[in-house]
């Protein structure tokens, strides 16, 4: 379950022969799983329920007034919403050593901040993960609004974000479009480094759609097409350094890890047999898709752009607690070509503070 470049030679004679090589998955086998009974697991993970029966410690819901709380996003996924789950949390990359891409799930709990709970939300989270994973979209879309406007777009770092989220009617969702996720994006005077930042959540995004297709993958075929066109101009957005890298699961994961996959085993469930999992010490931001086919089917027309009808600005906490530390302030690189993107003329822009995020009240 390593890139092959870490494989040593002892490594590659045991791939190399079919008894290791030809299992579906290798190190998944129920006779593989190691069972742990709850006397071999520090009390300090463990809890007293009402009835006197020791468990292990509930895992809490992301609070949705948290939104940067990557840590805990992280925990939730591990157990919840890994890839090949019922429920999988797409866009976000994990490894056969339960590792969590921090720039995906910094692209995932922008998404989550941005777009209210709807039956839509599917849609409007999909809109967003394909303008991320198109390098200098936004940033041309900013030149853009800055040539129509005489005030320029000025982002907001925090310590306070004021996130303003879009909800469109679900008879409306379907004509969402690249230039409605564009303008909540300007909206809510996101940095263009943190749009830049989830690259890796498009791209993550994407491989998925092409590895467990749920629809028609033509759309996602335009959209990789142009993706790699753009990574010729401009080539791999850069990250924010502080909440790059890969997430190392914790002992408490790896005890409450160990209990769910047992559960799954014994209801016949091999999640790792069938999600999208990265090989150990492989980089989620490639050129060529790894899991591309080709196209199948035809896709719906998505119509025209609709009007946003945004909910009533929310102050959120923003900090990404438990994760990664804050990034430095940076700015804005030049802007690339302008595109004939603008907002609408009665939305309203809020200037905002240069921090960067930090704890607010919820």
């Amino acid at each position: 379950r390593c890139d092959v470049a870490l494989h040593d030679r002892t490594m590659t004679l045991l791939c190399s022969d079919p008894v290791y090589r030809d299992l579906v998955n290798p190190m998944q086998g129920p006779e593989d799983l190691v069972y742990a009974e709850k006397r071999h697991i520090p009390s300090r993970f463990l809890r007293v329920k009402d009835d006197g029966v020791t468990a292990l410690r509930v895992t809490r819901t992301p609070d949705p007034n948290v939104p940067f709380d990557l840590d805990q996003i992280a925990r939730y996924a591990l157990i919840f919403g890994r890839p090949g789950m019922e429920n999988t949390w797409q866009g976000i990359a994990v490894d056969f050593a339960y590792r969590m891409h921090w720039r995906t799930l910094f692209g995932f709990a922008l998404c989550r901040a941005l777009c209210a709970n709807s039956a839509g939300k599917t849609t409007l989270v999909r809109r967003m993960a394909l303008v991320m994973a198109r390098p200098g979209l936004y940033r041309e879309a900013i030149d853009a609004f800055n040539k129509v406007y005489d005030e320029p777009f000025a982002p907001q770092y925090g310590p306070q974000l004021t996130i303003t989220q879009v909800h469109v009617p679900d008879d409306k969702v379907r004509n969402f479009s690249d230039d409605d996720a564009i303008r909540v994006l300007l909206y809510n005077h996101i940095p263009v480094e943190w749009v830049d930042h989830a690259y890796t959540y498009g791209v993550v995004y994407l491989e998925q759609q092409f590895h467990h297709p749920t629809m028609s993958l033509d759309i996602f075929q335009e959209v990789d097409n142009e993706r790699l066109e753009r990574l010729h101009l401009y080539r791999t957005p850069a990250a924010i350094p502080q909440w790059d890298g890969w997430r190392e699961i914790t002992e408490e994961d790896h005890y409450r890890l160990m209990f769910k996959r047992a559960e799954e085993s014994a209801a016949g469930l091999f999640p790792e047999a069938d999600g999208l999992y990265y090989y150990i010490g492989m980089d989620p931001n490639v050129g060529q898709l790894w899991k591309r086919t080709p196209a199948h089917g035809t896709m719906p027309s998505i119509g025209a752009a609709t009007n946003i009808a945004l909910t009533d600005c929310e102050m959120v906490d923003v900090t990404a607690a438990g994760g990664p530390t804050t990034p430095p302030i940076t700015e804005s690189e030049p802007l690339a070509a302008a595109t004939n993107v603008a907002m609408e003329e009665s939305v309203k822009t809020t200037e905002a503070g240069g921090n960067q995020p930090g704890k607010t009240a919820g």
